[in-house]
């Protein structure tokens, strides 16, 4: 090979960067993990973002597939037989976040303001299955961010699955602990110290974030479940005190909001991620919302990101 017909270099740590734009929107979509890196309205910086040299902390924006969240001990059965993951959360002995976190999609399609990426997961120890996992940025009308991310099976036999995304939003440089965030939701899932669910519990008290809560000193890793449907759509959504707003929203087939405030994002003293995912943590082991894929088959769900300012 030339050295002219080399393909150009990457020149950061997620490759390529993908810009979408649309009237005062604009996006940034990543190579590595088909990730969103920012989303901005009107130069309002509405998700938390990183350096060229950086990796995304704590999973900011990245795309999950096959499973979204965890596995406990990595390991699963499938078809009567043992499966063994690769331990990726050691601190908890947990398979975390998929299989493509640290994977180039391959770009598909682009315009002016959408992109699409596809990754493929080829058959391995733990996850026997060919599949394809498609992930389309766009930037819609309105201003709004609308991911759809569709798994493929190109596989002979029927494989699980649970999607989901990993998006930090914020509001600007408003101090994020000082917003209220709503999720509307009846139930919660009650999760022992290695963050594996064991059982579903209400909402309330403490984990009511119905009527919105200030952040302040929240502490909460947790998905809530048994959502408020308005049209098909689900919000969950940060607000300042002078009514602006950004929020989260996912469609029916993610009914799983996981809600994780973290206060080690580099550059930031609180920082909330809010996750759509069509099941929960675990679901290889408890069946709880699994999917599952015929040969041939795909499922995709949509999600995306959305303010008032």
């Amino acid at each position: 090979m030339s050295p002219e017909s080399l393909p150009s270099r990457r020149l950061a740590a997620t490759g390529r960067q993908y810009r979408i734009e649309r009237g005062g929107s604009a996006a940034v979509v990543t190579e590595l993990a088909a990730g969103l890196r920012a989303f901005e309205v009107g130069g309002v910086q509405l998700t938390e973002t990183y350096g060229d040299a950086d990796i995304a902390p704590g999973a900011a924006g990245i795309t999950l597939a096959p499973w979204a969240n965890r596995i406990e001990g990595g390991r699963w059965t499938y078809d009567g037989k043992a499966q063994q993951l690769d331990i990726t959360e050691p601190s908890h002995n947990n398979a975390s976040h998929g299989l493509l976190r640290n994977t180039g999609y391959e770009l598909i399609d682009r315009g002016a303001h959408w992109v699409a990426l596809e990754g493929v997961v080829f058959p391995q120890h733990g996850y026997p299955f060919l599949v394809r996992h498609r992930v389309h940025y766009r930037i819609d009308d309105d201003g709004g961010l609308r991911v759809r991310q569709t798994l493929a099976n190109d596989s002979g036999r029927a494989a699980p699955f649970v999607l989901g995304a990993h998006p930090y939003l914020r509001l600007g440089d408003l101090e994020t602990g000082e917003l209220t965030l709503t999720v509307r939701a009846r139930a919660r899932l009650i999760a022992d110290e290695h963050l594996i669910p064991r059982s579903t519990g209400p909402a309330e008290g403490d984990w009511d974030l119905s009527a919105g809560r200030r952040i302040g000193t929240l502490s909460i890793d947790a998905a809530y479940t048994d959502l408020e449907f308005e049209d098909g759509i689900a919000k969950a959504t940060l607000t300042a005190a002078d009514g602006r707003s950004v929020w989260l929203w996912q469609d029916e087939r993610c009914r799983y909001t996981h809600v994780f405030v973290s206060r080690k994002f580099p550059g930031r003293s609180v920082a909330v991620a809010l996750e759509p995912q069509t099941g929960p943590a675990n679901a290889f082991n408890s069946g709880q919302d699994l999917g599952w894929l015929e040969p041939g088959e795909e499922a995709s769900v949509e999600w995306g990101v959305g303010a008032a300012l």
